[in-house]
């Protein structure tokens, strides 16, 4: 690696290994190039649950073989119908006559550094991939011989589909389900050579039921709907195949209707599906021009980062690469991607067998998001160095800003944005978690067990925001209300509550009482959680550092984090109150991460320890399932054998055929915020930040397993380091 004479060596203590370690920090130097491998089937798949995954810019495909026809299904970031559904284009099946892949020579391979699928049998091979830069697919196939091949796409909504109240979790209603609930069919035209699929919102969606059912009736024409009246869909161009007709059948527990389209004799052919929703039509754009400019960006997205590993550290560090990969086809989408399996939902009965329901479903919504678990998929962005792919998940912010604060005035008649924990994509409460009000509750609380008064977790988007610009310099701007209002609902509103409860806004010392409030969904109830100091806390001195606006100074007016004794140690407390415990989340550990107020090279590390160890509720819930991040708490604590433990574990293949499509978890499969906590978890083994920049290599990484990696840190430096037979080397 060749390193310019204006490299900065920054000398770090690797705290697990007690070693001395440099590391080369490069600001748009040229480095060596990182080649990910291939990803290799030679055996057909079963079913939907063995595909693989293949995309770009907003669009996902489950790619499978199986039975000797080439499978896939194509779903759209923001394909949303009246419910709150979020529909997958379809299922297409290639036959060709043969079978061709049924035979010894079979491959599957997904091609990293292409971004795209081969697959080959018998002088066959298929190319799959999707274009980077607009939402539109190709199919390219190459024959040795001449060959004949029948192209199908599958609908199950080629007809009105009641959902069920077993179903209900698909949409927004929940258990509220309405009586004539209906996934309502799609409007489905076939030409000679072609195929256009469409799907437009009624005018009456789950949306105006939120906004009735919340008491919002009176300012609804000021609210945003993302989703009255939209028109979404797709075309397929097919030159060289010509419509055959159509016929039926049954998928795993759905029935389907199919157009066929069959070609004679071909040694070459591509198809290419367009997708839209609603935004402008994709523009002409031929296979040859995608594979060159979709394949330039795959390849400059391996060169953002990487994380190698050998002996038990190498299954790891392939399923971080696997599911980075997963990330990165949703790089450009309106809509982040779904923590509850994003683009890459197979048939829920293979996830669930009590699920036997549409492709269309998955449990926790399509347009709903529940923001505790949203969060993680985007927290490794920073250090992966894609924070271009986190853009996606700030404009929702964004978009759901206005009625975030509409909703405060009316509600409150005070200044700041409400961000609940299951929000809609319209930045209302969901209406079924919102709960049932009496006369004389407050309205804008959710009436609900579980979210009431929880309204902090918008505040890990706000401080992603602030950390985006530091890390790659990204222009924040358009953000700065979002960040500002959020920050100012805490501060307007407790004190609103004081003045409600009592005659003082502010206690004796002069600052917040936060009550009621709620350690994540699990302390109820409480009086000053931790969690919600600390996020208000990071937040606002980030704000004052990108900005310079104290906010009348807030930062004073926050209370302290409340600690406890456990045992003869100094512990972080939950709260300093609270009334049930609810869940099985830990806060008292959030301000190790995400708000790293306690962490290695920061003051205080042993209490963050002692509550970590100690804590009866939190030694009780350590898990490496679906969203739990004991497994980032480790690292960030240096507890180096319980690290590697614990990420092991969650970075362990799923059950499925694809390793990085893990259980569903508390969610759905592929469960992505495991996936994202899986991230977090072993880059903070690797790679850790101090108040002061300085950074700390493999602080948590065991001495004695090989490890390479490039990552990124705050200021736009690239870190490359290695540790190699238990000594940390400079790479050059």
């Amino acid at each position: 690696m060749n390193i310019t004479t204006d490299r900065i060596f920054t000398r770090a203590i690797a705290a697990s290994c007690g070693l001395l370690a440099y590391t080369s920090m490069y600001a748009g130097k040229t480095v060596a190039d990182y080649k990910p491998k291939d990803y290799v089937w030679t055996t057909q798949s079963q079913n939907s649950s063995g595909s693989m995954p293949c995309g770009g810019h907003d669009v996902g495909m489950n790619v499978w073989v199986e039975n000797g026809d080439i499978l896939f299904y194509v779903s759209k970031s923001g394909m949303l119908d009246e419910n709150n559904t979020l529909l997958k284009a379809g299922r297409f099946r290639l036959s060709i006559k043969g079978q061709p892949f049924s035979g010894t020579d079979f491959e599957q391979r997904l091609c990293l550094d292409d971004g795209a699928i081969y697959i080959k049998g018998k002088g066959i091979s298929i190319r799959l991939w999707a274009d980077v830069y607009q939402p539109k697919v190709f199919v390219e196939m190459n024959a040795t011989h001449k060959a004949d091949a029948t192209l199908s796409y599958e609908s199950w909504r080629y007809k009105d589909r009641p959902v069920t109240k077993a179903e209900c979790q698909q949409g927004s209603y929940k258990w509220n389900i309405p009586a004539d609930c209906t996934t309502f069919a799609d409007s489905i035209k076939a030409a000679k050579s072609s195929i256009d699929f469409w799907h437009t919102n009624r005018s009456y969606t789950v949306f105006d039921y939120t906004v009735s059912r919340e008491g919002l009736d009176a300012i609804k024409d000021e609210l945003y709907n993302p989703i009255g009246g939209k028109t979404f869909g797709g075309s397929i161009t097919m030159p060289g195949f010509k419509f055959t007709g159509t016929s039926t059948g049954t998928y795993a527990s759905t029935d389907y209707k199919a157009w066929h389209y069959s070609a004679t004799g071909i040694r070459q052919a591509t198809v290419s599906i367009d997708l839209y929703t609603g935004e402008t039509a994709s523009t002409a754009l031929s296979a040859k021009k995608s594979k060159a400019q979709s394949t330039k960006w795959w390849h400059q997205f391996w060169q953002r980062s990487f994380i190698t590993a050998e002996g038990e550290g190498a299954t790891m560090a392939r399923n971080y690469e696997l599911f980075r990969y997963m990330l990165g086809c949703n790089a450009y989408g309106e809509y982040p991607t779904k923590f509850n399996g994003s683009l890459f939902t197979f048939d829920p009965v293979y996830a669930d067998p009590k699920c036997p329901f549409t492709p269309d479903f998955r449990k926790w919504g399509g347009g709903t998001m529940t923001a505790q678990n949203q969060r993680l998929v985007y927290w490794p962005m920073l250090k992966s160095g894609d924070t271009d792919m986190m853009k996606a998940q700030f404009d929702t912010y964004l978009r759901m800003l206005p009625n975030a604060t509409r909703r405060t005035k009316f509600y409150w008649n005070h200044d700041g944005a409400s961000f609940s924990e299951q929000i809609e994509n319209c930045g209302l409460p969901n209406p079924t978690e919102y709960g049932k009000h009496k006369p004389g509750d407050d309205p804008g609380m959710d009436r609900n067990a579980w979210l009431e008064y929880q309204w902090d977790t918008a505040l890990e988007f706000c401080s992603m925001i602030m950390q985006a610009h530091k890390y790659s310099g990204m222009d924040i701007a358009e953000y700065e209300p979002l960040i500002r209002q959020t920050l100012i609902f805490f501060d307007e509103h407790y004190q609103y509550i004081a003045k409600k409860l009592g005659v003082k806004p502010l206690n004796a010392d002069g600052k917040l009482m936060l009550y009621p409030s709620s350690g994540c969904e699990t302390y109820k109830m409480a009086y000053n959680p931790s969690s919600v100091i600390a996020a208000l806390k990071t937040v606002a001195e980030q704000w004052i550092e990108y900005k310079g606006d104290s906010l009348n100074n807030f930062l004073s007016r926050i209370p302290p984090i409340p600690l406890r004794t456990i045992e003869g140690d100094t512990c972080i407390a939950p709260a300093i109150v609270w009334a049930r415990i609810q869940n099985i989340e830990t806060p008292q550990l959030y301000p190790v991460f995400p708000w790293r107020v306690y962490g290695m090279g920061r003051e205080n590390l042993h209490i963050a320890r002692n509550t970590y160890l100690k804590d009866p509720h939190a030694v009780e819930m350590h898990s490496t399932k679906g969203w739990k991040q004991d497994n980032i708490w480790a690292a960030c604590l240096g507890l180096t054998d319980e690290a590697f433990k614990l990420n092991r574990e969650k970075l362990a293949d799923g059950p499925y055929r694809f390793p990085a499509f893990w259980d569903p978890g508390y969610d759905w499969a592929p469960d992505c915020n495991k996936g994202g906590a899986s991230m977090i978890g072993l880059q903070e083994m690797l790679l850790q930040e101090k108040p002061d920049g300085g950074l700390l290599l493999f602080p948590a990484w065991p001495k004695n397993i090989n490890a390479k990696f490039r990552l990124k840190a705050t200021g736009g430096r690239t870190v490359e380091a290695e540790i190699k037979n238990g000594t940390i080397i400079e790479n050059e």
